[in-house]
């Protein structure tokens, strides 16, 4: 998930990731874009921008359903 320090949005993905985390084992890493100018540039104010195994899925909001079916096993790309 690349997303900023002082984000509400970023609060709610992590929310989100977390609450499926409970559910079904992740890795999730997160990257703060606050400061590194090429990750700036690359992800601005659409942060948060959460990619499932490599692959941008969701850019603001995370939708439970769709993370959920994303990532558990059996689960279409």
């Amino acid at each position: 998930m690349y997303s900023r320090r002082t984000c509400h949005l970023c609060e709610e993905a992590r929310d989100v990731i977390a609450a499926e985390g409970r559910r079904t084992p992740l890795h999730i890493e997160e990257v703060f874009i606050d400061g590194d100018d090429r990750l700036e540039l690359a992800y601005g104010m659409r942060v948060p921008v959460v990619e499932v195994d490599g692959v941008e899925r969701f850019e603001y909001r995370v939708d439970p359903g769709e993370l959920r079916r994303l990532v558990r096993p059996g689960g279409s790309p």
